[in-house]
């Protein structure tokens, strides 16, 4: 699919996604790209984020593609059953370990736990050997229950700002490629 034939839907996680951070760029650089508000992005709520998630994709007027980062993520896969408008496919990053008893902030886990049965559209999941908040074995047992690609990003910390990826143009070369493989859901 084309980026023009699409609404792509920014999800961020936990504080959100600041100007550095790769997902506000891509916010900035494709056109049909815009940032779903979430809620409070400083104590979220899960019932609250899962609705305004829904409500962004049942609002748009063409196909949905997803693009999450971490708790954004999790938010993404839990509300996938209760769309009403059709998602083409989901690029999931870094999502974080909701089963995890030493995830900070601790109300993260209201999150959990994690999905284990698979999304109902593709979706190709990124994930990190050295993410603080997900192991990397977690990341891809997450990733085959959601039936999800899954793609190793080495040692690349949490995929933000703070771990050097500002830009991130390898994970915009991944996510060109995957948006060339998808369908359209109509």
């Amino acid at each position: 699919m084309k980026t023009t034939e699409t609404e792509i839907l920014i999800v961020p996680g936990y504080k959100g996604s600041p100007e550095d951070h790769w997902q506000s760029r891509w916010e900035r650089s494709l056109s049909a790209a815009r940032r779903v508000a979430m809620g409070d992005w400083h104590k979220p709520v899960f019932e609250d984020w899962k609705q305004n998630l829904i409500d962004a994709v049942d609002a748009a007027e063409k196909p949905v593609v997803l693009v999450g980062h971490s708790i954004g993520s999790q938010v993404i896969v839990h509300a996938a059953n209760a769309f009403s408008r059709p998602v083409a496919g989901a690029f999931l990053v870094a999502p974080p370990d909701v089963e995890d008893p030493a995830i900070r902030p601790r109300h993260l886990l209201t999150f959990g736990p994690a999905r284990t049965d698979p999304l109902p559209f593709p979706s190709l999941t990124v994930a990190s050997r050295n993410d603080e908040f997900c192991s990397f074995e977690v990341a891809e047992r997450m990733a085959a229950d959601w039936g999800s690609l899954f793609l190793d990003a080495g040692e690349s910390g949490h995929i933000n700002a703070e771990s050097g990826h500002g830009p991130w143009p390898e994970g915009l070369m991944v996510f060109s490629k995957f948006m060339n493989h998808l369908k359209s859901p109509y």
